[in-house]
């Protein structure tokens, strides 16, 4: 007998009933379940990976001049969605990390985040009471779907990080298979082994953490080799140029046009292979061993995909790929994540799963606090109203190109208030009120003219290639986006004010 397919127009259900959307549909699955010859459709897994500080312009898929070999990703990037405009939206410490993490688990922005993460917040009306409850493994346990976590330890929302029912997590940065990004890898693998051998029926969802390629970026002694790259561990000498290592990034500069106002910044003075210098043998030398920590992280995730496919679980799955935030690596004169230039505020973000057209580019204007809504939306879970991201479902089935038209950032880490950055459309404002005062600086940029947010220090002939936050015949956009991040502030919540601001 041939298995039939059935298409019922059910009325939507009336909220004043107080009947949820889950039991309304449970109530239907069973009765679907009741007709002869009816195929109940299973519920899709999710396997959300995430690379620890990654810029996008690391992969080939945003810029085709990057050395980096990632060939499963680049699968992924073909069969799947990449996203042009996903950013996290910042951080009020230096590790940005924690942030970002905590907003991926709540689905909250980052004013709006609980107070054993973010202290510093003086507002408690806008925490909720235990929103652990009410986070990413929490969701989906109470919806059936069984929930496994490996990661960095530390850095992250510890109460919700412990309601995966499987939680495997420790600083894994060594450059092996034993104590590196391989560990993460083997926790996934012996997971999914596990449910083969017990015959788990259960959807899945699994979070994919590794600790690389943050520094100390110890690569593997072949992929280092690869990229001329060499484990630098000297403060007292500095790494030689090898014609293997990658090129410097075209926006790189000995040091940045002022100081950041995050005075002795672990990223900026003490990261194990560059401290404070900013030569071209030393930014080499790190892009190299960040690319061989970053191949290897590839050839893991290629590993966990060949077995999703020969458990026959590839197909029905979503698979996530990003990056807490990015990192300067000497584009700027900078190394670390605390600044709001595209190579670090934004994160490389691809998307593949059932019902995902393959090689599909969009621009999507996402946060990563946006993934706990979308992958709630694609398990059919509903919503806590603790949620104040979107779901960017109808981005994934090509419905919308965008899902918010503005984009706001913050780094709030050194002195207050710190950075703040706003992009709409082609445009984007960088502002700086740092050191008691003493630096207030305005960036203005168009993105399409000058996507590598070039300054005067670059020495660029093109004049849209530059910061034009002083030209006259932009004073008028200046201003519009000026507005534009006050707004962004006051909807946020920011409880900080720039000098200029009314």
């Amino acid at each position: 007998m041939k298995t039939k397919f059935l298409m019922f127009n059910f009325p939507k259900p009336r909220l004043s009933t107080g009947i949820s959307k889950s039991v309304i549909l449970s109530i239907l699955g069973l009765f679907l379940l009741s007709i002869p010859g009816y195929t109940q459709k299973k519920r899709p897994n999710i396997l959300f990976i995430l690379a620890d500080d990654q810029s996008p312009y690391d992969l080939k898929v945003y810029d085709k001049t990057s050395a980096l070999i990632t060939p499963n990703l680049d699968k992924l990037a073909a069969e799947g969605m990449v996203f042009d405009a996903a950013y996290h939206m910042g951080s009020w410490i230096g590790a940005v990390c924690t942030a970002s993490r905590t907003m991926l688990m709540t689905g909250r922005s980052v004013w709006k985040l609980p107070h054993n993460a973010n202290p510093n917040h003086k507002d408690q009306e806008l925490i909720p009471a235990h929103l652990e409850d009410q986070s990413m493994a929490a969701l989906f346990n109470k919806a059936g779907y069984a929930t496994m976590r490996t990661c960095k330890s530390g850095n992250s929302y510890k109460e919700a990080n412990q309601k995966f029912t499987v939680n495997k997590e420790t600083v894994s940065r060594a450059g092996n298979d034993e104590n590196g990004s391989a560990w993460h890898a083997a926790q996934v693998l012996d997971y999914l082994t596990d449910r083969e051998a017990n015959k788990d029926e259960a959807p899945f969802l699994i979070y994919f953490g590794f600790s690389h390629p943050h520094d100390p970026r110890n690569g593997k002694e072949g992929l280092l080799e690869k990229y001329g790259a060499v484990n630098h561990n000297d403060q007292n000498s500095l790494p030689q140029i090898n014609s293997k290592q990658p090129a410097l990034p075209s926006n790189y500069l000995a040091a940045h046009p002022f100081f950041h106002g995050h005075p002795q910044l672990r990223d900026e003075e003490m990261v194990s292979g560059v401290w404070k210098n900013r030569d071209e043998g030393t930014i080499r030398n790190e892009l190299g061993r960040e690319f061989a920590c970053s191949e290897n992280i590839d050839d893991q995730i290629g590993k966990v995909l060949s077995k999703l496919e020969e458990m026959g679980e590839l197909d029905n799955t979503y698979i996530f790929y990003t990056a807490d935030h990015g990192i300067a690596i000497g584009r700027h004169g900078l190394m670390g994540k605390q600044n709001l230039y595209e190579h670090t505020w934004r994160v490389p973000f691809i998307v593949k799963g059932p019902g995902i057209k393959a090689g599909k580019r969009a621009e999507g204007n996402i946060y990563l606090m946006d993934v706990l809504p979308t992958i709630c939306d694609l398990a059919g879970i509903d919503l806590p109203n603790t949620i104040d991201a979107k779901s960017f479902k109808p981005v994934l089935f090509d419905q919308k190109k965008t899902i918010r038209e503005v984009m706001y950032g913050v780094y709030s880490g050194g002195t207050k208030p710190g950075m703040r950055a706003v992009r709409q459309g082609d445009w984007k404002l960088i502002k700086y009120d740092t050191m008691d005062g003493t630096i207030r600086e305005t960036q203005l940029f168009n993105l399409k003219e000058n996507p590598h947010e070039y300054l005067s220090e670059h020495r660029r002939t093109d004049p849209m290639e530059n910061n034009l936050a002083s030209n006259p015949k932009y004073a008028t956009k200046l201003k519009e986006m000026e507005g534009l991040l006050q707004a962004q502030m006051k909807e946020y919540k920011d409880p900080y004010q720039l000098w200029d601001q009314k």
